[in-house]
């Protein structure tokens, strides 16, 4: 698995968890939701990814979009 893919396989586990936790706890889980979009945005941009980062350092190969 490179980073690109554990990124986004991440960031995905992360929607649906705050979708699922916003249906079953309470709305405000729609905030972690919020974040993670945004998140997803601001790397699209910039390229800085906190995650890419960690899972690098944590030994995966990188992908095309995290070098």
């Amino acid at each position: 698995m490179t980073i690109d893919n554990a990124v986004l396989s991440f960031a995905g586990a992360v929607v649906l968890s705050g979708l699922a936790l916003s249906w079953l706890v309470s709305p405000w889980w729609l905030l972690l939701t919020a974040f993670a979009g945004l998140n997803m945005l601001q790397a699209g941009f910039t390229g800085f990814c906190p995650a890419a980062m960690i899972l690098r350092r944590l030994g995966l190969k990188p992908g095309c979009a995290f070098n």
